[in-house]
């Protein structure tokens, strides 16, 4: 049904249109007039909608009276098979609903999508009228079913309508309920976004991990649509986070996929699963490198994963990330990878340079460093030959898969200064994040290659123009 009363077409007597013309406005004056003339009280517009129909739509009472006088069909319905008694339920129109009844109107009517009264009082939102259909009418029944096999309660909670939820808590429902698609109340409200209802059928006790035929629990839907809140609420409740719906996908997966680093950060924090597969073997990462989400990638990868897993293609993410051409999103990764071995060499060791400030996996753009990038810019673009940036990378323990990822970005004869450039500053994360002096580590790469010649020349350069050189910097 659509929220306003449709017009019809000219398919009624100039007579029979005026008379639901005058019906739809409650002119009582011209509606007499016309019965007087002899006009058809029942006649049916093009989709058999008769002056009754459009009086109750509209809450039209004096119309409703005098129709009902002149014996219109109370029980007649239109082509979507909505009653006169549907209709002013629909519209919320508790008195008409009231005179309509008393009149002889069926009270357990169902238009053709399986609604009955209470269907449309829920899903409309109509408080008043839900309460004296289930208080006072006997032959409505709460657990009826439309053609989706949705009930009241359902269309209550998809709909939002926190205070009609409410009332059919207190009369008591089966809160469980699910509709064709194996939706309960819990999913359709999380589904529409419509945290007041969740909070509400939580407290009545409602199942917090249901799931629908496609294995959807309500974290996934907060997830698919990024409600934060909702998520909080869900997660407070005990929801399973690492539930997995009909494509092996957690609520972590969609919330990569749909880029909602809140809900991201949410589930770490709950401490998800983050190396879990979906149906094509994909983790979290691999999501987040494929569609280059660096926001979303350096959460992940703070909160430690496992670089190793393949998808089914055999697929890294730092492979998944090359080939996207996300070339930030790759060095991110490199980096996280040197980071957690690094971390785990140190893990038990009682050095001093542990990082004292936030570490992040992303380019570096601070003041602090720009000296020693600059530095690195003119090495590399400069003085290092074709092949002695990877000899640099493998003194540095780059691994191969780092380094094919580095190439994989830019071809031609002098790609390789932009490959050095690359590995020089995925080199200088490691060494400020490890509290190592830069100038030093440089140095002795260099001499380790067979340039001490250049080696120290790039030491008096970078002391000549630099006019401190501390031996410590923060994490990058």
């Amino acid at each position: 049904m659509e929220d306003d009363l449709a017009s019809e077409e000219d398919t009624l007597l100039l007579s029979e249109k005026l008379f639901h013309d005058a019906a739809k406005r409650n002119d009582t004056a011209s509606m007499v007039e016309l019965i007087k003339r002899g006009v058809d009280v029942k006649a049916k517009n093009n989709i058999d909608r008769t002056a009754l129909h459009w009086a109750a739509g509209a809450g039209h009472e004096q119309a409703v009276r005098l129709l009902l006088e002149h014996e219109a069909g109370v029980n007649d319905e239109d082509s979507f098979g909505m009653s006169a008694l549907l209709l002013s339920a629909w519209f919320g129109h508790l008195r008409v609903l009231q005179v309509l009844v008393n009149a002889g109107a069926k009270t357990n009517c169902v238009n053709k999508n399986g609604h009955n009264l209470l269907h449309c009082a829920a899903q409309r939102g109509h408080l008043r009228l839900m309460k004296f259909i289930v208080e006072d009418l006997e032959d409505v029944w709460l657990d009826k079913k439309d053609k989706e096999k949705n009930i009241a309660l359902h269309l209550a909670a998809m709909n939002g309508h926190a205070d009609v939820l409410q009332k059919f808590l207190e009369v008591g429902v089966d809160l469980d309920d699910k509709n064709a698609e194996g939706m309960t109340s819990l999913h359709l409200a999380a589904e529409g976004g419509h945290n007041d209802c969740i909070h509400l059928l939580l407290e009545a006790g409602c199942e917090v991990n249901a799931q629908t035929q496609k294995k959807m629990t309500c974290l996934h839907y907060a997830a698919l649509n990024g409600y934060v809140d909702m998520a909080k609420t869900l997660l407070g409740a005990g929801i399973l986070t690492d539930a997995l719906n009909y494509q092996n996908a957690s609520a972590m997966h969609i919330a990569v996929l749909r880029n909602y680093p809140a809900i991201v950060k949410l589930l770490i924090d709950a401490e998800c699963d983050l190396d879990v597969p979906d149906n094509r073997r994909q983790s979290p990462l691999h999501i987040a490198a494929e569609h280059g989400r660096q926001d979303i990638a350096e959460l992940i990868l703070m909160a430690g994963v496992n670089l190793k897993l393949t998808d089914k293609q055999g697929k890294t993410s730092l492979d998944v990330a090359a080939r996207g051409n996300h070339i930030s999103l790759a060095d991110m990764i490199i980096k996280a990878d040197r980071f957690y071995k690094w971390e785990k060499d140190n893990l038990n060791s009682d050095s001093d340079s542990w990082i004292t400030e936030r570490l992040t996996f992303k380019q570096d753009h601070r003041l602090e460093t720009q000296h020693i990038r600059s530095v690195l810019w003119r090495l590399a673009t400069k003085y290092l030959k074709a092949n002695e940036w990877k000899k640099l990378a493998h003194y540095w323990k780059f691994t191969e898969a780092h380094i094919r990822a580095i190439e994989h970005q830019w071809t031609g004869t002098k790609s390789y200064r932009e490959h050095g450039h690359r590995m020089l500053l995925i080199w200088l994360h490691g060494t400020i994040m490890a509290g190592e002096n830069p100038i030093k580590g440089l140095y002795e790469g260099l001499v380790s290659i067979g340039r001490s010649d250049l080696a120290e020349s790039i030491r008096k350069q970078a002391n000549a123009d630099s006019p401190a050189s501390p031996r410590r910097c923060s994490a990058m």
